[in-house]
């Protein structure tokens, strides 16, 4: 088969998709006498029709359908290539987060990140679901929990501090851990530490639960600074609450906190090439406090 025009084939799927031959030009910049001519040399290459052609409208017949499943998709890709070369060579950062870091701790700081990057560009998706970096859509992920990919570079965030953390009116009624046994105590069930093993850091049994439940950290903290109980949470992620007065740590130096390693950060060895994520993973460990990364 001869060759077949790149210029043809892009009119024939702005027409596709557009349904019109003058919608197809105005978006391309051309006329739509040249939209036309261009698909009739791509007809003529091709030795079929692509269109049925009644009066001023246009419809693909069956040749033209399965042309376009090809050449859209194509076309796709193609976009999608462009793309991810101008996002490696740019400072567009593709953030994944998961949901209580990013609520409680990046979002707050995010103004910040931007004033003192000029040119950054964030585009920040949060979820619960680990990011296996296959399709590049993300740059770089901060994790809950260490990662589950091989291959990867892998930057612990520091250690985090677990407490019980409750409104001042609900902290007026606790003075010992003792008087945790009559609490309402809120959980979070997708915590790795809860209620059971921070009693369990403190030499008494668990205590049932009698409190509400959530399966996020953000919501357990609004729970908390609602007075509706006691939650077990980091003080990094309710840090905003804390020094704010909205919530208190009523069991400070009275009972043994649990400190761990919640969050990573993490990208493709490939992505340190990029300058936002070398910028963004810079930023992050002096907000922390941590060694550089350079």
């Amino acid at each position: 088969m001869r060759r077949l025009p790149l210029s043809s084939l892009q009119a024939f799927e702005a027409a596709s998709r557009t349904g019109s031959f003058r919608a197809a030009g105005e978006e391309l910049g051309i006329s739509s006498s040249a939209i036309s001519h261009a698909i009739r040399k791509l007809e003529e290459l091709m030795g079929t029709t692509l269109f049925d052609r009644q009066s001023r409208a246009i419809r693909l017949n069956g040749a033209g359908e399965a042309l376009l499943s090809h050449v859209a998709t194509a076309f796709d890709e193609m976009r999608q290539g462009v793309e991810t070369i101008g996002v490696r060579s740019g400072n567009l950062l593709r953030l994944h987060c998961a949901p209580s870091m990013a609520t409680q701790w990046l979002m707050p700081r995010l103004r910040g990140l931007l004033e003192t990057q000029p040119g950054l560009e964030v585009r920040l998706a949060a979820g619960i679901d680990y990011p296996r970096f296959e399709h590049d859509e993300f740059d770089a992920d901060i994790c809950y929990g260490p990662p589950r990919q091989e291959g990867l570079v892998v930057i612990p965030l520091g250690e985090e501090t677990v407490t019980p953390l409750c409104a001042p009116e609900v902290a007026e009624n606790i003075r010992t851990i003792v008087d945790l046994k009559s609490a309402k105590l809120i959980e979070s069930d997708n915590k790795r530490v809860r209620w059971a093993g921070w009693f369990a850091a403190n030499d008494l049994s668990p205590q049932a639960s009698r409190g509400s439940r959530f399966d996020r950290s953000f919501m357990a903290i609004a729970a908390a600074v609602d007075g509706l109980g006691v939650a077990l949470e980091s003080t990094r992620l309710a840090e905003r609450e804390l020094a704010d007065g909205r919530l208190v740590a009523p069991l400070a130096g009275r009972a043994q906190d649990v400190r761990y390693i919640g969050h990573y950060l993490v990208f493709p060895r490939v992505a340190k090439s990029r300058l936002a994520v070398r910028t963004f993973a810079r930023w992050l460990t002096q907000e922390l406090k941590l060694s550089s990364v350079d």
